[in-house]
């Protein structure tokens, strides 16, 4: 590794997804360019009395192929299954040979929103039913987050830094860019670095119906998630989890990596506004997308596109495009500015690094995927958001935006790699 910590280059070399629009990358890719959804019905529990009776569930999901053992399985919960999956896809995808590279460069930051849900749903009803002597054993190593990062070191000896995220929606994309300034600070070689979310069950959905967040369009569910459009009433809940390979450019080199694209800055801010809602115009969004490009050193006009937030909810898309415009200026207007949330539901803590590999294969194939249901744009929505199809672009650099809960707003900037 180079001696300056501003010299070290990070490239992304390996991508895996788990997702209520396909169980790879290149699965969800296609259906994206389709103009698929993956949002239907409810069909994992009775949503029958929730006001909100749609999610874009991840459905025929096998965890068994990325764990060690059924029993291993047994012992995770949902959101862990659906990150060791993610990040045994990435793994293969990356071409590494594990026992060929030292394992102590070798780390994992993968995050969660909200962590193990199902188990705390399952283990509170048993508490109430049978009492506590009947709790599993197994339910805190279970529901709590970092397990995710914890279990996909172990079962892979990877160790490294080792940190799991939490930022609501943001923390995938922060995860990925605390991922990126610990190669650049030469701490590790490579790093797993991405999120997973597993909140389809009665206690999240009735949690966030309470909030008065979700869409409510239950009779069009394929419709009911609309970014940007006039007629937008709330995000609808998606779960799964993406996983990237971020690694230090010369040891891509020296293993004969295939290589993506290079990821070449990060920002992160507080608005310091409110617990849910985004402060006005967009201004946290703003200095944190500023941040970004800074990091990157590159200008504005170097942007091709933008993965937008764009969660479907009335004041968010406002404020991302307003934020858009602050930063980007008249160039705002050339951009390509795409929501893929349209197609995939809103996946939480998994939504930035699903998204990031989206933005992975839009820079690969110079090609952008659409925002889906777009039918009457909002007035104060006025960009292109790629409406209804994708499109065929010279995609020179991306910009990947993640707002959450909380106001954290986290951003990363990649690029093709050229050498």
């Amino acid at each position: 590794m180079g001696s300056n910590w501003t010299d070290r280059r990070v490239v992304i070399t390996g991508a895996g997804v788990v997702s209520p629009l396909g169980q790879s990358l290149d699965e969800l890719w296609n259906n994206l360019l389709a103009g698929q959804c993956g949002i239907d019905r409810i069909t994992s529990f009775d949503a029958s009395a929730y006001d909100c009776k749609i999610a874009a569930e991840v459905k025929n999901f096998d965890p068994v192929p990325a764990f060690p053992s059924p029993k291993e399985v047994r012992r995770t919960d949902r959101f862990t299954q659906f990150a060791v999956h993610a990040g045994w896809q990435a793994l293969k995808d990356s071409g590494m040979d594990l026992d060929k590279l030292n394992r102590d460069e070798i780390g994992v930051f993968i995050g969660s929103g909200i962590g193990g849900l199902h188990t705390t749903a399952e283990q509170h009803t048993i508490l109430l039913q049978k009492g506590p002597g009947r709790m599993s054993p197994f339910m805190i190593p279970m529901l709590i987050l970092n397990m995710a990062s914890g279990m996909f070191s172990m079962y892979h000896k990877l160790r490294g830094p080792n940190v799991a995220t939490c930022s609501a929606c943001a923390t995938s994309t922060h995860a990925i860019g605390e991922a990126w300034r610990t190669i650049k600070m030469g701490d590790a070689a490579v790093m797993f670095a991405g999120g997973s979310e597993a909140t389809v069950n009665d206690l999240g959905i009735g949690g966030f119906c309470a909030m008065r967040a979700m869409s409510t369009r239950n009779d069009e569910p394929k419709k009911s998630s609309r970014p940007f459009d006039a007629g937008r009433d709330g995000f609808v809940m998606g779960e799964g989890a993406g996983v990237l390979v971020l690694e230090e450019l010369e040891h891509a080199k020296a293993r004969g990596a295939k290589i993506y694209c290079e990821l070449l800055g990060y920002g992160n801010t507080a608005d310091a506004n409110h617990m849910t809602a985004p402060a006005p115009g967009g201004e946290g969004a703003a200095r944190c997308m500023k941040m970004a490009l800074k990091n990157a050193q590159l200008n504005p006009t170097d942007i091709s596109y933008i993965n937008a937030h764009g969660t479907s909810t009335p004041q968010g898309d406002v404020c991302e495009t307003q934020a858009i415009k602050t930063v980007f200026g008249e160039h705002a207007k050339k951009l390509a500015v795409s929501s893929t949330k349209g197609a995939t539901g809103h996946m939480l803590g998994a939504a930035g690094a699903v998204e990031m590999a989206i933005c992975v294969k839009a820079l690969q194939t110079d090609i952008v995927p659409p925002t889906i249901n777009l039918d009457n744009p909002d007035p104060e929505c006025d960009l292109d958001y790629v409406p209804h199809t994708a499109r065929e672009l010279k995609v020179n650099a991306i910009v990947n935006n993640s707002f959450g809960f909380g106001g954290h707003n986290a951003c990363t900037v990649a690029r093709k790699f050229n050498g």
